[in-house]
């Protein structure tokens, strides 16, 4: 079995295109880069591939942004990058990521050069939708302990996006996820909550603070501290403890997820306006969430249990992202990771009018 990792995503900035797209984001990259504590020859190598990515952006792109962030691991933190735009989407990809292929007007190294700086590349386009691009950035000695080869494999089986309302620096939505410690001790025994030896679960919150801005964002952090404190691996019995942790702030929509690989089933316990999805390559199975608000009027929960689609995910998002998608419309985003495919979700359907956010959870079944 493969260890599954959940990585903690932080530092999140937003790049809007314009005339500063790749000065703005070259300068963030570098001095992130330098504060995690990448060497100076990775700093290069990572302001680079950025600047590369966003000056593509400004010559190609229609509606373009890119997010940089970084990642955290117990023991060492990467630089990730992502970019989202609205078009004209690359007819093919391939093509576009071969030595030698570089848009007019960018550096010169191509996007094939950017993926092989990255320990760990994807991108998934469409013509006359658009593309979404990401890219990990990891220290030499993160290298060394295998940390970029486990990702590379595949086990980075969580990711998600934030996007703040037009005007805000600070965004009111945020997104969570951690595995249930006690599966792998217990399972042999028949107790605890385990779902088999080998198979842990894994626990998604999705939270969206009543409002914008600083309030909202005060607490859907109180969600995410709640989520993680809590020894709960229930849905109900977590959202009880994020219940009581939010009393006293706005408030807030909130779902909690188990998904159990094993037993190939989902449960699901929503309140207000969180829109759960499991994706398959042929439909979508709605999750449903009930009226409230946690922290201020929760009513009786209730848990939704669904079967896991084959080789499908499971999406969470705020109502800054409307509900009139179909992943169907993108051929071939359930083969990739979580975070181009929650990056693609946002691109299709979120609105500048709210704080936005996607949480993705993919490969683990």
């Amino acid at each position: 079995m493969k260890t599954r990792t959940i990585l903690a995503g932080r530092d999140v900035s937003w790049f809007r295109d314009g005339p500063s797209l790749s000065t703005a984001a070259r300068g963030a990259a570098a001095a992130l880069a330098r504060r995690v504590g990448l060497d100076a020859h990775r700093v290069a190598e990572v302001a680079l591939a950025v600047t590369e990515a966003a000056t593509n952006i400004q010559r190609h792109a229609t509606d373009g942004a890119l997010l940089l962030r970084t990642l955290h691991t117990k023991d060492d933190t990467a630089v990730e990058f992502v970019t989202v735009d609205s078009g004209p989407g690359m007819v093919d990809v391939s093509a576009s990521l071969a030595d030698g292929a570089s848009s007019a007007g960018t550096l010169g190294i191509g996007l094939g050069a950017v993926a092989r700086l990255a320990d760990h590349f994807d991108v998934h386009s469409v013509p006359g939708k658009g593309t979404v691009m990401a890219a990990q950035f990891w220290s030499r000695q993160a290298d060394d302990q295998g940390v970029t080869a486990a990702l590379s494999a595949g086990q980075q089986c969580v990711s998600g996006v934030t996007r703040p309302i037009s005007g805000e620096s600070t965004c009111g939505d945020a997104w969570s996820a951690r595995l249930d410690s006690a599966t792998d001790a217990d399972a042999d025994t028949g107790t605890g909550t385990g779902t088999g030896p080998g198979h842990p679960a894994v626990l998604v919150l999705m939270c969206d603070g009543l409002g914008h801005g600083p309030l909202a964002a005060r607490a859907s952090a109180a969600a995410v501290e709640a989520f993680h404190d809590t020894p709960a691996t229930d849905p109900e019995e977590i959202m009880e403890a994020i219940h009581r942790a939010l009393r006293g702030t706005r408030g807030g929509a909130a779902a909690v997820a188990r998904i159990e690989p094993a037993r190939r089933r989902v449960r699901y316990c929503g309140i207000g306006n969180i829109s759960g999805f499991l994706l398959g390559h042929d439909a979508r199975k709605t999750l449903l969430s009930v009226p409230g608000i946690v922290g201020v009027n929760m009513r009786r929960l209730r848990t939704f249990e669904e079967p896991l689609p084959e080789g499908g995910a499971l999406a969470l998002h705020s109502d800054g992202l409307t509900e009139r998608w179909d992943h169907r419309a993108l051929p071939g985003l359930l083969h990739h990771s979580p975070l181009v495919v929650a990056g693609q979700l946002l691109r299709e359907a979120g609105v500048r009018r709210d704080d936005a956010s996607v949480v993705v959870v993919k490969g683990i079944w």
